[in-house]
């Protein structure tokens, strides 16, 4: 994974809270279930960024 790159992102707390909920029962952050759900969209959808070398 390359370099993280920090930003703001409003959404509903109600989704929010469901994220947080999700996270503690697969035992991660809320961030990092949220870069899951993103990367597991992004395969499902054949848009992967391309590998650095």
């Amino acid at each position: 994974m390359g370099k993280k790159k920090a930003f703001a992102l409003r959404m509903d707390e109600d989704m929010l809270a469901a994220i947080e909920k999700w996270a503690a029962d697969e035992f991660r952050s809320t961030n990092g279930q949220i870069e899951y759900l993103l990367s597991e969209a992004l395969k499902k959808a054949k848009r992967n960024p391309k590998k650095r070398s």
